[in-house]
């Protein structure tokens, strides 16, 4: 909600009325139970006659901030009451010291590993152990300067290139050999491309590969040009359109208050969102967005639309400050939004300083 639209609404609600809406959404992030009038009543500051409550509930629901989910049922917040209270009333907690000293102490020790990719998945882990959601965790790809290069033979007409970054990143891929190569052209090869490679992206590597184009025909065979460019070539294939990679831990913390098949069904969705490349590309234009902690509620985000699922986000930036990817969690509507913000803020700005 914008601001003049919650200030609109917090304008037509007299204080009992704040009373009763919060104490629903309260319940339901707490219980993910419907209220009715009779514990309403009881659970009140000052004292109303149950039909006094069900009034102002019928008010409620006519502003479109809570709706009954069955007939004679106790009532729950819509999704635009979900916001309407993010916007107006939640009160965002501090972490604990303790809490803070864990989350500090799992991504340093991720941290030590001079892997960007497993301090990455720690951070999605931690994240998803600390929220009972699914951490999810996206890595805008960099081009980092390379530091080897190797061919490690699997069968006769298949090898193994392994890719290894400066930043600790390895990545392997199976590719093709020519017929008749043997391992000392794959050694001679791997020689070759690391002369020339080191310190430079991938990028840069195959322009340097290019312009040495005919150096190469001058200092290897034809079975061992054929490696090098096969070598780097690689690299430019099914990846190179995908701005990103997404981490997801803790998937199965989102089937644990599954009840209907409808609930397995939104599942089903959210899952298959996730393996796409748009997820990537919307999450990452989604961190981009703000400088901070966002939260998107069930179909304010139209990428988890279908699931009907939350997500907290927050960016994390590289040294010179650029945004390099975002972290948060994801899970049922009825997140605690108050408990996670902070964290999901926190974790983003850790994993930001050993990025420096």
């Amino acid at each position: 909600m914008t601001k003049p639209i919650v200030d609109q609404t917090l304008q037509v609600l007299d204080q009992r009325s704040r009373d009763i809406f919060r104490l629903i959404v309260e319940s339901y992030l707490r219980d993910g139970e419907p209220l009715g009038s009779r514990n309403l009543s009881r659970l009140l500051p000052t004292q109303l006659s149950p039909a006094t409550v069900r009034n102002v509930m019928s008010d409620l629901e006519s502003l479109g901030l809570i709706y009954s989910p069955h007939v004679s049922a106790g009532r729950l917040p819509t999704q635009q009451g979900l916001r309407f209270f993010v916007d107006a009333f939640m009160e965002i907690g501090d972490l604990s010291e303790d809490e803070r000293q864990v989350i500090e102490a799992q991504v340093k020790a991720a941290g030590r590993s001079q892997s960007l990719e497993h301090l990455l998945t720690e951070a999605s882990q931690m994240l998803s152990g600390l929220s009972r959601g699914a951490g999810l965790v996206v890595a805008a790809k960099t081009e980092a300067p390379l530091k080897h290069i190797e061919f490690i033979q699997l069968e006769p007409q298949k090898a193994l290139a392994v890719l290894v970054s400066q930043n600790g990143d390895v990545e392997n891929r199976v590719i093709d050999l020519p017929a008749g190569v043997t391992a000392s052209q794959l050694i001679e090869a791997s020689n070759y491309l690391n002369a020339h490679i080191r310190g430079r992206t991938l990028a840069e590597a195959r322009a340097e590969m290019e312009r040495l184009k005919e150096e190469t025909r001058a200092a290897l065979d034809t079975l061992s040009q054929s490696l090098v460019e096969q070598g780097l070539a690689v690299w430019a294939g099914q990846d190179s359109d995908v701005p990103a990679r997404l981490i997801v831990r803790g998937r199965a913390n989102l089937l644990e208050n599954v009840r209907a098949q409808a609930d397995i069904e939104m599942l089903r969705h959210l899952f298959q969102d996730l393996e796409t490349k748009e997820a990537l590309i919307q999450l990452l234009a989604l961190a981009e967005e703000g400088p901070g902690v966002r939260i998107f509620i069930g179909s304010e985000n139209k990428l988890f639309s279908l699931s009907g699922s939350s997500l907290v986000v927050a960016p994390y930036h590289d040294q010179e400050s650029r945004i390099i990817g975002a972290l948060g969690i994801i899970g049922p509507t009825r997140l605690n939004y108050a408990r996670i913000v902070p964290m999901v803020d926190y974790t983003a700005q850790l994993i930001g300083r050993l990025l420096r």
